[in-house]
C-alpha cells in the first residue's frame, strides 16, 4: 500500500482592501517554486529519518491548480482514485481551501495549509478538518490596526481603524473596477492598503504613480515585497516610503525556531535543486510555512501508528475503497485529527501547536510579521525591515533600524487624513462689516485697488498660517449672496464659503458645514429710548449748567445797576450802608426774575425800564422752564416697548412693524416659531433698509444677529439698541461641499484656533471697540444758544436803562465835573 502526502499548490492570493479576480497563470513564483522545494524536502528528511508508517516510507503527489475551485476538487479527485492519500497540504488560495476542506471532512482525510488566510476558515464548528500554519487575515488585520495606532498617527483610536473605500481589482482584465483616481482623491483617508497577490501589486502602482497618487499625500501599504525592475527610475522619488506588511517566520524577528530541522532541509533543497535555491536568508516565509504543514502532518501520522501499534497489530492506515472519490472514506480520521490536535514540536517557522479545546483552526503561536520600508540609499531604492511583530504583543522597531522614511523623503510621519497643506482654495466672501469690509482706493498708478478687512479675513489669515493652503479670495457679487453662497458651493463655483452664514435645515440638505467660526444668537433691535436717571438735582435740568450760571450773573448785574440807578432816589435804600443798598437791589431783581415781586417800588424812569426788562426775562424764562421739566418728567416714565422675544409672540407688536430680512435664517425662524408667524411681517432686504426703517420709525423691531447688531449700536447708530435677552443661541460656521475630503483638517485647525483663545482675540479685535456713549441720553436742557435772543434783548434795555439814568443825573455829573476842574 503506497502512502502518499498530497500537495496542492496555487498562486497566492490574500483578499485585501484591493480586491482581484484571479486569472490563470503557468509562470514559476517565488511563492511556488520555494513552497513545492520545502514540501519535497520535508518528505525527504522523513525518509531520511526513517519514518515510516506501516513500514513503509511516505511518498508524496503534487498537483497544480489554476484558482478554479472546480478545477482543484477535480484534480484532487483524480489523485485520491489512484492513490490512498491520508492528507493534504494546501490549497494556497482561500477559496480552493473552502471546498477542499469541506470535501476532506466527507473522506475523513486531514487539509493542513501553509498560505490560505480567510478567517471563515478559523471555524473548527465548520471547518473540523482544517488546519492552517500561515496566520489569517485576522490575525494580519490585528497587526495592521496595531500598526495604525503606534506608527501610521499617533490621533488614531486604538483598534478604529475604518475602511472608507473598497476598490476592486479584476484580473481577468488586469484593470480596477472603479476610477482610482476620483476614488482615492474623494476620500477622506489618505491610507491605502493594497491587499491584493503580489504579481499585480505593480500593475496597480504604475496607474497610481500615473495619476500621482503616491507620494506625499499617500501612504501606500503593501501585502507582500516587489521587485522595482518594472518601474521607471523616475518614479523613485514618489515611490520612497512604500510599506509592506508580510508574514514571515520566527528567524526574521528573532524568535525560537528548530535551526537543526531547518539546516537540514536545507542540505536537501540545496542537493536536489541547487538552483532554484536562493540562500536561506531569501527563502519566502510561506516556503518555511509548507515545511511545517507537512511536518506537522507527518509528525501526526507518526503518532497516529504509534499509538495503533501499541494497542493492536492492525493497520494504522485502513480505507473504504471505492472507485468515486466522494465515495472513499479513511477509517482512522478521528484517530489522525486527535494526533494533529495534540502534536506540539518546534518548526522552521516557529512554535507549532494547535488548540485540543479550541473552536479555533489557527495556530497558537508563531504569528509573526514585519514591516519594511522602501528607502533610498547609494545603492538604490530598497526594501529595509523597520517593524517587527510577534504573536499578539504590539509592534517594535525591528532590530538596527534607525528611522522610518515616509511618503516625500520625509521623516516626519504623516497623518491619515486629506490636508489642505499647499492647496489652492477658491472661498467665497459676502460683504459684511465688521466680517468683511470692503476698502477701495487709488494707487499711485492711478489703479482702482480693493482690499478687504474684517474678522473673516483675519481668520483666512491664521488658517492659511497653521494649515498650509493658497487662498484665492472672491467676493460673492449677488443680491441675495446668502442664498446664492450655498448653491454656488454645490456648483462648485467656490470650494468653501466664509462669512457670517448660519446652519438650517435646508441648507444642510445642500451642503456641510465646519465647526463654528464664532458664537452668536438672534437679538431683537429697535430706536433707543432715552435713559433719564433720576437724581435729587433733576429740577435743574430744564436748563443748562451754563444756562443757571447765566441766569445767575444776570440776577447780580440788574442788581448792581439797580443799586446804582436807585441808591439816592428810592427811600427803601436812602441812608444805608452799601452793602444793604446791594442786597435789596439783589432780592429786587431775584423777586422779578422768578416772577414773585418784592416789597418796594423803584421810583426813576431808568429802574422802571430795568424793571420792565426784567419781567421780560422772567416772562420767557419760567415758561420754557416749566415746559421743560414737565418734558423731562414725562420721559423719565417712559419704557421700552416691550421687554423681549415673548412679548412678540404674545402679539404686542402688530406684525406689519416688524421687520425680517427675508431669504436669510432670521425668516425661517420667524415663520417657525412665531404663533402667528404669517408672511405679513415687513420684509427688509438688507441690513441698511433694516436700519433705516428703524431710525424712521417705520417699523418698530426687527430681529437681526445680535453681534452684528451690537457692533452697530455701538459704533454707527448711536439711537439703535437691543432689547431683552438674545435667543437662539447658534453660531457661524464655513459651507464646505457634502462629504469634503478636506473637512476634518478644517475641523481640526478651527478647534485649535478656538482651544488657543484665537477666535475670542479676533472677536474682541472687531467687536468690542465702541464708539457711542455706554449710556445714551439724550438731552433736554435748555442750552445758552436757544435763549441767545431773549438775553439779547434783556441787554439792550438794560443799556437804554443806564443811558437814561446817565441823562436824568446831567446835572450832578456836570456840577461834580466843575468842581473837580477848580
Amino acid at each position: 500500500m503506497v502512502v502518499a502526502i498530497y500537495y496542492i499548490w496555487t498562486m497566492q492570493c490574500n483578499p485585501l482592501c484591493i480586491f482581484e479576480n484571479v486569472s490563470n497563470t503557468s509562470k514559476s513564483t517565488e511563492f511556488y517554486v520555494h513552497s513545492l522545494a520545502m514540501f519535497k524536502s520535508a518528505v525527504i528528511l522523513s525518509q531520511q529519518s526513517n519514518i515510516t508508517i506501516d513500514g513503509k516510507l511516505i511518498e508524496w503527489h503534487s498537483v497544480q491548480t489554476s484558482g478554479n475551485e472546480i478545477d482543484a476538487i477535480s484534480e484532487t479527485c483524480k489523485v485520491l482514485c489512484v492513490s490512498n492519500i491520508v492528507g493534504i497540504v494546501g490549497p494556497g488560495l482561500s477559496r480552493e481551501a473552502h471546498i477542499i476542506a469541506t470535501f476532506a471532512k466527507t473522506i475523513g482525510i486531514p487539509v493542513i495549509s501553509y498560505s490560505a488566510t480567510d478567517p471563515d476558515l478559523s471555524d473548527r464548528n465548520v471547518y473540523s478538518n482544517f488546519y492552517r500554519t500561515a496566520p489569517s487575515d485576522k490575525t494580519t488585520a490585528t497587526a495592521i490596526i496595531k500598526l495604525g495606532a503606534k506608527v501610521i498617527t499617533e490621533e488614531f483610536i486604538k483598534n478604529n481603524l475604518t475602511i472608507q473605500e473598497s476598490i476592486i481589482f479584476y484580473i481577468s482584465t488586469l484593470s480596477i473596477h472603479d476610477n482610482l483616481k476620483t476614488k482615492l482623491i474623494n476620500s477622506e483617508s489618505r491610507i491605502v492598503i493594497l491587499w491584493v497577490q503580489s504579481t499585480y501589486i505593480p500593475l496597480i502602482l504604475q496607474d497610481a504613480l500615473k495619476f500621482n497618487l503616491v507620494g506625499p499625500e499617500f501612504i501606500w501599504i503593501l501585502s507582500s515585497t516587489i521587485s522595482l525592475d518594472s518601474f521607471n527610475t523616475t518614479y523613485n522619488e514618489k515611490l520612497i516610503g512604500l510599506l509592506t506588511i508580510e508574514p514571515v517566520a520566527g528567524t526574521f524577528v528573532n524568535a525560537s525556531i528548530n535551526t537543526t530541522l531547518l539546516n537540514a532541509t536545507y542540505n536537501i533543497w540545496q542537493k536536489y535543486e541547487l538552483e532554484s535555491f536562493p540562500g536561506s536568508s531569501k527563502v519566502n516565509s510561506f516556503a518555511l510555512f509548507a515545511f511545517d504543514a507537512t511536518w506537522s502532518l507527518i509528525k501526526s501520522l507518526e503518532k497516529l501508528c504509534s499509538i495503533i501499534k501499541n494497542n493492536s497489530s492492525s493497520s494504522c492506515l485502513s480505507f473504504i475503497e471505492s472507485s468515486f472519490c466522494f465515495d472513499r472514506r479513511f477509517i482512522q480520521s478521528d484517530l489522525l485529527l486527535n494526533s494533529i490536535n495534540q502534536i506540539e514540536f518546534l518548526g522552521v517557522s516557529g512554535p507549532i501547536k494547535f488548540n485540543l479545546n479550541s473552536n479555533r483552526t489557527d495556530r497558537i503561536n508563531g504569528s509573526y510579521y514585519y514591516v519594511q520600508n522602501l528607502q533610498s540609499s547609494s545603492n538604490g531604492l530598497n526594501f529595509v525591515p523597520v517593524l517587527e511583530y510577534v504573536d499578539s504583543d504590539d509592534w517594535n522597531f525591528y532590530k538596527q533600524t534607525t528611522d522610518i522614511v515616509w511618503p516625500g523623503n520625509s521623516l516626519r510621519i504623516l497623518t491619515d487624513r486629506a490636508m489642505l497643506k499647499g492647496k489652492h482654495l477658491r472661498i467665497g466672501i459676502i460683504e459684511s462689516i465688521p466680517f468683511i469690509i470692503i476698502i477701495n482706493s487709488i494707487d499711485n498708478l492711478g489703479q482702482n485697488k480693493t482690499k478687504y478687512i474684517g474678522y473673516i479675513c483675519d481668520l483666512i489669515e491664521r488658517l492659511k498660517n497653521e494649515i498650509g493652503f493658497i487662498p484665492e479670495i472672491q467676493l460673492v457679487q449677488s443680491n441675495q449672496p446668502y442664498l446664492e453662497s450655498v448653491q454656488a458651493v454645490v456648483n462648485g463655483d467656490y470650494d468653501i464659503v466664509i462669512d457670517d452664514v448660519t446652519i438650517t435645515a435646508k441648507r444642510k440638505e445642500s451642503v456641510d458645514f465646519s465647526n463654528v467660526i464664532f458664537d452668536t444668537s438672534v437679538g431683537i433691535i429697535a430706536r433707543r429710548i432715552p435713559d433719564v436717571n433720576i437724581d435729587p438735582l433733576s429740577f435743574l435740568k430744564p436748563f443748562s449748567s451754563q444756562l443757571w450760571l447765566l441766569v445767575f450773573g444776570i440776577c447780580i448785574y440788574a442788581a448792581f445797576l439797580l443799586c446804582l440807578i436807585e441808591r439816592q432816589d428810592n427811600e427803601r435804600l436812602q441812608n444805608r450802608s452799601i452793602l444793604f443798598q446791594f442786597l435789596m437791589s439783589v432780592w429786587y431783581s431775584f423777586g422779578n426774575i422768578v416772577g414773585y415781586g418784592v416789597d418796594f417800588n423803584v421810583n426813576t424812569a431808568a429802574g422802571r425800564l430795568l424793571t420792565a426788562s426784567l419781567y421780560i426775562l422772567s416772562l420767557i424764562l419760567l415758561a420754557t422752564y416749566t415746559a421743560n421739566l414737565a418734558s423731562d418728567l414725562t420721559v423719565s416714565k417712559s419704557k421700552d416697548i416691550i421687554s423681549g422675544i415673548d412679548d412678540i409672540k404674545d402679539g404686542k407688536i402688530p406684525s406689519d412693524r416688524i421687520g425680517i430680512l427675508v431669504n436669510t435664517s432670521l425668516e425661517e425662524y420667524y415663520l417657525k416659531e412665531i404663533p402667528f408667524g404669517r408672511r405679513d411681517y415687513y420684509p427688509l432686504k438688507s441690513r441698511k433698509e433694516l436700519y433705516d426703517s428703524s431710525l424712521e420709525g417705520v417699523i418698530d423691531v426687527a430681529f437681526l444677529d445680535s453681534a452684528i447688531a451690537e457692533y452697530f449700536t455701538n459704533n454707527i447708530y448711536c439711537n439703535l439698541t437691543l432689547i431683552g435677552e438674545d435667543f437662539r443661541k447658534g453660531g457661524y460656521e464655513i459651507i464646505i461641499p457634502k462629504k469634503w475630503v478636506y473637512a476634518n483638517d478644517l475641523d481640526v485647525q478651527i478647534l485649535s484656533l478656538r482651544e488657543s483663545g484665537q477666535l475670542e482675540q479676533l472677536r474682541r479685535k472687531w467687536f468690542q471697540k465702541k464708539i457711542c456713549p455706554i449710556s445714551y441720553e439724550i438731552s433736554t436742557a435748555i442750552q445758552i444758544k436757544s435763549m441767545s435772543g431773549l438775553f439779547l434783548i434783556f441787554g439792550l434795555i438794560t443799556i437804554l436803562s443806564f443811558l437814561l439814568f446817565l441823562w436824568s443825573k446831567r446835572s450832578t455829573f456836570k456840577k461834580h465835573f466843575f468842581n473837580l476842574l477848580s
